[in-house]
């Protein structure tokens, strides 16, 4: 009984996705048709029905009291948790008892990172947002919510069997002579390569790595690269796996690892299930999203009546990539080396530019806007920004070098004009909290050009790599690996699994402010540790965390990135070096004394990576 959905502040569904129980229990609920035709579109209708309560109460909240509930739960124990993001609200529900109020936090909150991932810029207008997510054009919107849907379900797979994704910190495949050899060979011939001919139409790589199954063997980005971060290549991660699914099997048959041509391998046999519940395996607990078969979500889904076209093979995705300027809009080729290996390419796109001058115009309205919305009128409101006459003549001449470049900027213009007259002219209200759907129209005039020149549906077919010089770097890498490539794929296996459910307890107690945690359960002892280093491994002091508001995002770095964060407040005291944040989860018998324990984990602190040579991201 799950279910998960977008809305605007109409009341419009924006998106949903439900399992098939929450389907049936709806289906029930409201007595949809079953005549063929009436059917499909009736269960949309009736997801409008039963949720327009609840968005229209949370609305009424946010204009009369400036705030909202953040969850609730119904006398048939359903769990409804609930967070509002500018315009949107999300809405996610539980009814079976799988998934706690923390779980359906972060499933929003993953969405959102997914949505931003897409859309880039776009998800800071609601009107826009709408349009990317409701197209009219059922076809296209058919593709969009199965991709979306199918995104979601990858996830959920990846959190419950990859604990890379529990974490969510992106896990290293050490090699250390192999991962260092083709590093130098990313940069030194591949990228080279492609940046260097001219049939790249005008792309630049700018990231490229290899990735076996969800671990990272590889990894460079050019001089001119901003830094990836590592919410965004967990994300990346995501993408890759729902066009490439891993399908990993731990209990491999002996037959096929002797056809292997790796030397001899011994698993660890899976441990005994603990007696305690609270520590079982994560691998016995419920899905966060269950699993729904395409061919039969396609026949119940009121926008998948239509059969959605093969994609074109070379054809690159749009992503959206953090950025200390804006959301920074890239294509992502993912190319398929063998089952399990891919290579991915990131390359900065032509007119990308734009980008940074849309969102710094976006940043001064959003400033100004906030400046009035506290009160401040005058030259209080644009206080802390540069020269409004210069802000003036560098915008006037960006719209008209826009226009010039086949973008609609009409509305832009019109909206612009509206603006001028109000805070400019003496019949004007000057800068006053009557200035403020002026300034919000700017917002959304300006996210308005930002989705025509990167929205994917204007990718041309033209503006991208060419085939054959996406075809030579596959080639090239294939070359590369071909002798190891049986190696990665056995080394990428995960044959232990940990006592999972710790990860959680350890957010939890992290949450609140704790930096280390130890408890005994049942035969077992754990541990958890967070704490700082500069960038030589000397281990600074101790401090005290801040703790997290309830209504605050999960700990993690794919839903907010909690941890940078973290690092922006302790690095308030260590200005003049870099400061890194480190974490240890251990699971030691409880027979061991605890000093024995303490100092375990000490030694295997300094020790886990030093004789990689490779730097941690």
């Amino acid at each position: 009984m799950k279910c998960l959905l977008l809305a605007n502040e109409s009341a419009e569904v924006l998106f949903y996705w439900t399992d098939t129980e929450f389907e049936q229990r709806v289906q029930e609920q409201y007595g949809v048709s079953q005549e063929e035709g009436e059917r499909l579109p009736a269960f949309e209708d009736s997801i409008n029905t039963l949720f327009a309560p609840i968005i229209i109460s949370c609305s009424t909240m946010v204009d009369r009291l400036g705030d909202n509930y953040t969850s609730f739960s119904t006398e048939n124990n359903h769990i409804y948790v609930l967070h509002q993001f500018e315009e949107c609200l999300y809405i996610a529900v539980n009814g079976d008892g799988d998934e706690t109020e923390e779980d359906l936090k972060r499933k929003i909150f993953v969405m959102k990172k997914l949505t931003e991932i897409m859309f880039g810029m776009v998800t800071f207008s609601g009107a826009l947002l709408r349009k990317e997510l409701r197209p009219q054009d059922t076809e296209q919107r058919n593709r969009l919510w199965k991709k979306l849907r199918s995104l979601l379900e990858t996830y959920s797979r990846l959190r419950e069997n990859d604990q890379s994704f529990l974490v969510e910190a992106v896990e290293r495949l050490i090699h250390p002579t192999l991962c260092e050899q083709c590093i130098e060979f990313l940069e030194r011939r591949l990228v080279q390569q492609i940046n260097s001919n001219m049939d790249r139409m005008g792309e630049e790589v700018l990231h490229a790595f290899i990735l076996v199954h969800t671990k990272l063997l590889a990894f460079y980005s050019s001089r001119n690269a901003s830094n990836l971060y590592s919410s965004d290549l967990l994300a990346l991660i995501i993408l890759v796996q729902d066009l490439y699914p891993s399908k990993i099997n731990l209990d491999e048959t002996s037959e096929e690892l002797e056809s292997s041509s790796v030397p001899e391998v011994f698993y660890t046999p899976e441990p005994s299930p603990p007696e305690r519940e609270s520590v079982r395996q994560r691998g016995d607990s419920p899905p966060v999203f269950q699993f729904v078969d395409p061919d039969v979500q396609m026949a119940e889904d009121s926008l998948q009546t239509l059969e959605a076209p093969t994609p074109d093979p070379s054809a690159p995705s749009r992503v959206f990539l953090e950025s200390k300027e804006c959301p920074m809009p890239h294509s992502m080729y993912c190319l398929p080396l063998w089952p399990g290996i891919t290579l991915v390419l990131l390359t900065k796109i032509p007119n990308s530019h734009v980008a940074t001058s849309v969102c710094y115009f976006l940043e001064a309205f959003v400033k100004l806007e906030k400046r009035l919305c506290e009160g401040h009128e005058g030259a209080a409101a644009m206080r802390g920004q540069p020269s409004v006459q210069e802000q003036r003549s560098r915008l006037e001449k960006l719209i008209k070098t826009w226009a010039g470049m086949d973008i609609q900027t009409s509305q832009l213009q019109n909206a612009w004009t509206d603006f001028k007259n109000k805070a400019f002219s003496r019949s004007g209200s000057g800068f006053t909290r009557d200035l403020l759907p002026s300034c919000r129209n700017m917002k959304t005039q300006l996210c308005g050009v930002y989705r025509q020149f990167f929205a994917a549906e204007c990718m041309g077919s033209s503006q991208r790599l060419a085939p054959h010089l996406q075809e030579r770097a596959l080639s090239m890498v294939q070359e590369k690996l071909m002798d190891w490539k049986d190696f990665l794929l056995v080394k990428s296996k995960r044959n232990i699994t940990m006592v999972w459910s710790l990860v959680a307890t350890a957010q939890r107690y992290l949450q609140k402010g704790y930096a280390t945690v130890t408890l005994r359960d049942g035969d077992y002892f754990y541990c958890y540790f967070l704490w700082f280093e500069n960038e030589t491994g000397y281990k600074l002091e101790v401090i005290d965390i801040p703790s997290s508001p309830d209504d605050g995002a999960p700990v993690g770095m794919l839903t907010c990135d909690y941890y940078r964060k973290l690092l922006r407040y302790y690095s308030k005291k260590h200005q003049n070096e870099v400061v890194k944040c480190y974490e240890l989860f251990t699971v030691h018998l409880g027979v061991i004394p605890n000093e024995y324990i303490l100092q375990h984990c000490s030694q295997l602190a300094r020790k886990l990576w030093e004789p990689t040579r490779i730097p941690l991201l």
